[in-house]
């Protein structure tokens, strides 16, 4: 088996999945600016047994994006078979992830997602499922605690199978996205997982990614909501304490960025490409002062040129950050 991990550079800076955030164009974004590694959006793999086509489309990427990651959730072992199956031979990314910690109601609601945390026989037959079904290597993405069942709980009663990385959401699923991150299990989930280790949650800069990493011991972190509009991040996390980017890119940068991720997004997926990136170009421009009006008329751009002259008038106000 051909294991990625095994060769990445230690501290390892990952884009998180996002569900409709983290489509091709911006993993793309993201890998341009020093994204190690860099996961699909969430994916359902019960879809792989009714509608699997529109599904795999999804999940095409390009090969600048590797190492890329499929990221599956649902609750069915038999469903997780053929998902694997298929990705694995036809969309060939380079690893496979099972998502546990996934707090949203709707996936929940259906068992799967953090609530398939507290389902230990069934997580472990998923698991196995994968594993049994593709040459890649496979991983997983957890809370720190979901109900009654905690985190090293679960790494112990999983922790026969060949499991090659953990991205550990460091807040319980009762928090959500909010709240404090738990270090303290984070770090100690070394003692019962002999993988990659990656801590994330809560990282909204460099600063904070540093310190994430730092206080856990982690072999990396990975990166969500703080890459949002912000893709600079992976950059600035690899050359802090280097003289190299450390404050926020130019007014240029951004602005040159925006234009270059709705280009992308329009190659992907055609003019429905400009309807979801209208939220990505409000958070580009939050990235710069005085443009509240702007980032309102954002949402009822139409198309590359309508993106391009709200940028360009962007451009002519000011002369910098």
């Amino acid at each position: 088996m051909y294991n990625f991990w095994t060769l990445l550079r230690r501290p390892i800076f990952a884009l998180a999945p996002l569900s409709g955030i983290t489509d091709s164009a911006f993993r793309r974004i993201c890998k341009k600016f020093g994204a190690d590694v860099v996961y699909s959006e969430l994916s359902s793999s019960t879809a792989f047994a009714y509608n699997p086509e529109s599904t795999l489309r999804s999940m095409r990427f390009d090969d600048s994006e590797r190492p890329y990651i499929v990221q599956l959730f649902g609750n069915n072992p038999e469903h997780f078979a053929l998902a694997t199956r298929r990705v694995s031979s036809e969309i060939k990314p380079d690893g496979i992830d099972i998502n546990f910690g996934c707090p949203i109601a709707k996936v929940c609601k259906r068992g799967a997602g953090a609530a398939l945390m507290t389902n230990l026989p069934l997580a472990k037959e998923i698991i196995q499922s994968v594993i049994e079904n593709t040459h890649l290597p496979v991983s997983i993405k957890t809370r720190i605690r979901v109900k009654e069942v905690d985190l090293l709980t679960f790494l112990d009663y999983v922790g026969d199978l060949d499991i090659e990385a953990l991205m550990i959401h460091g807040r319980s699923y009762a928090q959500g996205f909010s709240g404090p991150i738990d270090i303290e299990t984070t770090r100690n989930a070394r003692a019962h997982f002999k993988g990659v280790i990656l801590a994330n949650g809560g990282v909204k800069n460099a600063s904070q990614g540093m310190e994430l990493l730092a206080e856990t011991s982690a072999d990396g972190i990975g990166i969500a909501r703080g890459a949002l509009g912000n893709p600079w991040i992976f950059k600035q996390l690899k050359t802090m304490g280097t003289g190299g980017m450390n404050g926020k890119p130019a007014k240029e940068d951004v602005l040159l960025t925006a234009m270059e991720h709705a280009r992308l997004a329009v190659e992907f997926k055609g003019e429905r490409g400009i309807i979801e990136m209208r939220k990505h170009l409000g958070w580009y421009l939050q990235q710069v002062p005085g443009t509240k009006e702007m980032r309102q008329q954002v949402f009822k751009a139409g198309g590359l040129d309508e993106v391009a002259e709200l940028l360009g008038r962007v451009a002519q106000k000011g002369s910098g950050l």
